[in-house]
C-alpha cells in the first residue's frame, strides 16, 4: 500500500527538478521521515493516526529507519495517457499481502491536485500512471514528473505552484476479470474497461475512489468511463455494447505541500 514516504518522495522529486538540484533518494526520505516523526511534534494532525506505527519503525527495536509503513487511503484518475485504447489488460497478476513487507514494485498512479485556500477543496492538476509493475523508486520518480509536467490536459506545473499542491499516490493490486459490467464494488474497486465500437477499440480506467467522490451509481460510472474513452454513442444504448471490465484495488496516500515543506526544512537543517 502507498505510504506517506511515497508522497514525500514525489514532492521531493518534483521540487528538485523544478529547483534544479539533486533529489534525495527514496531510502533517504524513508529514513529521514522516520526520524522526523520521532523527534518533533510539528506534524500535521491528519498524519497523527499513523505516528505510532512509524515510531515503532524508527524506535530502538528497529535496526534501520528505512522501512516504509503501509499507511493507506484511496484515489482518482486515468491511465498512462488517459483515454488510451488498445492496451492489453493484466488479469489476476498482482495480489496484495497482509504483511508489512517492503514493496519493491507495483503498478501505480500519481495524482497532483491544486488546493483551494477558500473552501478547502481540490481540483485535478495532473494524473498519469501505469498498469505495468514498476520498481517503486523509479516508478514514483518517473510518474511524479510525468503527471506533473506531461499531462496534456494541463500546462506543466511550475515552481511557483508547489505551495498550492497536494499529491496522491496509489499502488494498484488484485487485478481480476469481472464477470460482467456490474461485478465490482463502489468505493472498493477501480475498473478498467475495453470495448469495440464501429471497428475501433476503446479503453479507459477510473481509480477506486472516483465513483464515490462523484456520487455516481455503477451504471453512471460505466457510461462516464465509456465517454472518457471516447465513445460518442447514445447514452441509453451503452448496454448493447460488449464492455469488458477488469476490476482492481488500490489504496491511496495523500500529502499536502505544507507538510512536505515542514519535513524538508527539518531534514535540510540536519
Amino acid at each position: 500500500m502507498a505510504a506517506v514516504e511515497h508522497c514525500l518522495f514525489c514532492f521531493e522529486t518534483l521540487a528538485a527538478h523544478l529547483e534544479d538540484r539533486k533529489s534525495m533518494t527514496l531510502a533517504e526520505v524513508e529514513k529521514s521521515w522516520a526520524e522526523y516523526v520521532t523527534t518533533t511534534e510539528d506534524v500535521d494532525s491528519k498524519l497523527a493516526k499513523r505516528l505510532p506505527a512509524l515510531r515503532r519503525l524508527a524506535g530502538p527495536s528497529s535496526s534501520s529507519g528505512s522501512s516504509s509503513p503501509s499507511s493507506a487511503s484511496s484515489t482518482t484518475s486515468l491511465q498512462v495517457q488517459q483515454g488510451e485504447s488498445g492496451v492489453s489488460t493484466p488479469a489476476t497478476s498482482i495480489s496484495s499481502t497482509p504483511s508489512r513487507q517492503p514493496i519493491t514494485e507495483s503498478p501505480l498512479f500519481i495524482t497532483w491536485n491544486t488546493l483551494s485556500p477558500r473552501h478547502g477543496g481540490h481540483s485535478l492538476r495532473g494524473c498519469i500512471g501505469t498498469f505495468e509493475p514498476q520498481q517503486i523508486e523509479d516508478g514514483l520518480s518517473s510518474y511524479a514528473l510525468t503527471s506533473a509536467l506531461h499531462d496534456t490536459r494541463f500546462h506543466p506545473i511550475t515552481a511557483s505552484e508547489l505551495p498550492t499542491l497536494q499529491v496522491a499516490v496509489t499502488l494498484l493490486t488484485d487485478f481480476e476479470d469481472a464477470h460482467d459490467t456490474m461485478d465490482w464494488e463502489l468505493g472498493k474497486h477501480g475498473i478498467r474497461i475495453s470495448f469495440y465500437y464501429h471497428g475501433r477499440r476503446y479503453g479507459a480506467t477510473y481509480l477506486p475512489d472516483v465513483a464515490t467522490e462523484q456520487g455516481w451509481t455503477k451504471e453512471e460510472t460505466i457510461v462516464s468511463l465509456m465517454r472518457k474513452a471516447g465513445w460518442v454513442g447514445r447514452k441509453d444504448k451503452w448496454h448493447e455494447i460488449d464492455v469488458k471490465v477488469v476490476r482492481y484495488q488500490g489504496k491511496k496516500e495523500c500529502l499536502d505541500y505544507a507538510e512536505y515543506k515542514k519535513w524538508r526544512d527539518w531534514a535540510g537543517s540536519k
